[in-house]
């Protein structure tokens, strides 16, 4: 049958209509999956955890803690990592045990990792950087188990003395990625080498490490520096330093301050005029409640 010109106009709009209310149906289905979809709540782990002496490597001094919250989830779990200090020649984990858990009663909603390295000894074993890539196979293991543990990516390396230094190193050098989100650093060494032309103590403590003098490997003192590494991609950084401590000196946290003035790194310096390599009582309440602030507000 032949239309005429207004009936197959007519014909046409009514497919038209047809294919329009198929596509809003289409579309509104397609919306009304994508919001039920959002809204479904994230799994939730809903017991504590604590898991001692867990391997990451071959050694009997590659070993960490992990405490692990109640109501972690993947998405917004966030961990602190613990590093012993020691000189990198000595010292344990469970040094660490009591800062570990004052952190854990101001931050309950965070994981916590407190690890043990390889220790070097006799100026000739487990040299550095032995102790740079322990923590960073630590941290490596941790962050391949991150699903597993129902935690993030995302890390603030808390370290004392060698392990500030060692955390520094970390997260200026060995974190491409970004999973570090900021750094807490008791007294750590910044700058090997001008530690080392500070004093014989200092020089003494560094060869144990190094097995070596300045003199004769400056590019091995230079690679272990965080000085050598700090950029404009660094993460915050909070550094908390004795006026008076007699093994790492005041002058290493002011270079790390200026370093990170120069690179545009949001940073905080804690001074302390009367501590040494170390404090307790009411200095170290101060610390921790200047540090809990400092994490909570780079790590949202």
């Amino acid at each position: 049958m032949m239309y005429p010109p207004i009936c197959k106009y007519a014909t046409a709009v009514k497919r038209s209509d047809k294919v329009t209310e198929w596509t809003l149906i289409m579309t509104a289905a397609l919306i009304l999956t994508a919001i039920l979809s959002s809204c479904k709540k994230e799994p939730v782990a809903r017991e504590e955890q604590i898991n001692k002496d867990v391997s990451y490597g071959e050694s009997g001094q590659q070993k960490m803690d992990i405490y692990l919250p109640d109501g972690r989830t993947r998405a917004s779990t966030k961990t602190v990592v613990f590093i012993h200090g020691g000189g990198w020649v000595e010292g344990n984990k469970s040094e660490m045990n009591p800062y570990v858990d004052t952190l854990r009663k101001l931050m309950p909603e965070f994981a916590v990792v407190n690890i043990n390295y390889r220790l070097a000894y006799n100026n000739s074993v487990n040299l550095f950087p032995t102790q740079e890539n322990d923590v960073k196979s630590a941290i490596e293991y941790y962050l391949n188990h991150a699903e597993d543990y129902m935690v993030s990516d995302d890390l603030v390396l808390l370290g004392a003395s060698a392990g500030g230094h060692l955390a520094m190193l970390h997260a200026y050098k060995n974190d491409p990625e970004g999973h570090v989100r900021a750094v807490v650093d008791f007294f750590g060494p910044y700058d090997l080498a001008a530690l080392w032309n500070y004093g014989i103590v200092q020089q003494l403590i560094l060869y144990g490490a190094t097995g070596t003098l300045l003199a004769d490997n400056p590019s091995l003192y230079a690679s272990s520096s965080p000085s050598e590494y700090i950029s404009g991609d660094s993460p915050p950084t909070i550094a908390l330093q004795g006026g008076a401590d007699p093994l790492v000196p005041p002058s290493q946290t002011s270079q790390l301050i200026a370093g990170l003035d120069a690179a545009g790194v949001v940073n905080q310096l804690v001074y302390y005029p009367g501590e040494g390599h170390g404090w307790t009582g009411a200095n170290m309440v101060d610390s921790f409640r200047k540090i809990v602030t400092f994490i909570s507000d780079h790590t949202k």
